[in-house]
């Protein structure tokens, strides 16, 4: 068959996968043989709807689109999620965009209690990015999904562009096209002051948006971080890793050789140490459950799909099995699951403490300094 491509972005059409770029519903093509306009979904929103939608990439069209942005002269807003930094960090970032300034933007600031100060959440972003090898000029909060802070949001990025074109880059499901989608509301007042001719999508890794003065932000699809929970769950088990509203953190007191389970997605095993409070960050639905280390392979494998889901009985055949990881932990930090969440570990250096973590295999596990 002729390969079609859309004739908005130039990404060759296909009617399988909808995170793909390319995508378009297969009754969509056969109309546009009538008519000889063939758009993808992504761009057919854009057109009739001002919505941007995030596709994923390959690793290597990421790539190549990371170096383009190291081979212009622009300003870089690096989109991370503050509830999962670890899993939405874009690895050698700092090498691909040379020179350029990066403008670090912490998106879903309404996931976290009510009672974490801004400014520390700021600090401990930088501190973590330059962890990373990255040295962001300014770091700003916000939550897409609310509206909060997008105005200061524009005005900082208005500030520090001086001029030049913007590149907004990020992971899959940090809130990128989201946080995309409420600049141009808050620029349009709400208003369709934005139509098609504004939107000349070039090709498929990027969509531009005119700015007055003829530069330009560029929309750039996000990676896919292989390590991260949700990339071994189904759409319908998200809801599980993905919080909408303001997390409630849960504090267990633990003896040693005491288990928490998280689902069926992660375990905590709390080997050795003195009697003491952990607390755990995870999505309200996700149900944790506390039983005794002696006990705990039986029990997982009694109860995995049942008392503890996600993942669904039937979907245990395909879902990884749990890998377990030692952690010597001496000063207060957290135990990352990479997209699930994390246990805040209260250690001292004179009472260490011995963890086992337990993730799915592939899905990244850290210890790293407390957030909160």
């Amino acid at each position: 068959m002729e390969k079609l491509s859309c004739i908005g972005c130039g990404a060759e059409i296909q009617t399988e996968n909808k995170e793909k770029a390319g995508y378009t519903p297969a009754a969509s093509v056969k109309k546009a043989e009538e008519t000889g306009e063939l758009y993808c979904q992504r761009c057919f929103r854009l057109r009739h709807y001002n919505e941007i939608v995030d596709v994923s990439v390959t690793d290597d069209d990421f790539l190549k689109l990371l170096h383009d942005v190291g081979d212009s002269d622009a300003l870089v807003v690096n989109v991370v999620d503050i509830f999962d930094f670890n899993g939405s960090v874009i690895p050698s970032l700092s090498r691909f965009v040379a020179g350029n300034d990066v403008l670090l933007v912490g998106n879903k600031k309404d996931i976290l209690p009510k009672s974490v100060k801004d400014s520390k959440v700021t600090q401990w972003l930088r501190e973590r990015a330059h962890e990373e090898g990255l040295r962001p000029v300014d770091v700003i909060l916000t939550s897409a999904q609310n509206h909060q802070a997008i105005k200061e949001l524009i005005d900082k990025i208005e500030l520090l562009r001086q001029g030049r074109d913007v590149y907004v880059v990020g992971v899959t499901n940090v809130g990128k096209s989201t946080l995309i989608n409420a600049i141009i509301k808050e620029v349009s007042g709400g208003r369709d002051v934005i139509t098609t001719s504004r939107f000349p999508g070039t090709t498929l890794d990027k969509i531009e948006i005119p700015l007055d003065d003829g530069s330009c932000i560029f929309d750039t699809p996000g990676i896919i971080h292989r390590h991260q929970m949700a990339h071994y769950l189904t759409a319908k088990q998200l809801k599980y890793i993905s919080p909408k509203k303001e997390i409630k953190p849960k504090t267990y007191q633990l003896n040693p050789e005491q288990t928490l389970f998280f689902g069926g997605l992660g375990r905590f095993d709390f080997r050795s140490g003195t009697k003491q409070s952990f607390t755990a960050y995870f999505d309200n639905s996700l149900n944790i459950h506390r039983t005794k280390l002696a006990g705990a392979d039986a029990f997982y494998a009694k109860h995995a799909g049942g008392l503890l889901i996600p993942p669904a009985e039937k979907e245990l055949e395909t879902f990884p099995k749990l890998v377990r990881h030692d952690f010597t932990v001496r000063d207060k930090a957290d135990i990352v699951y990479s997209g699930l969440g994390w246990v805040c570990v209260p250690a001292k250096e004179d009472q260490p403490v011995k963890i086992s973590a337990w993730a799915p295999e592939g899905v990244g596990l850290m210890v790293r300094k407390a957030l909160i």
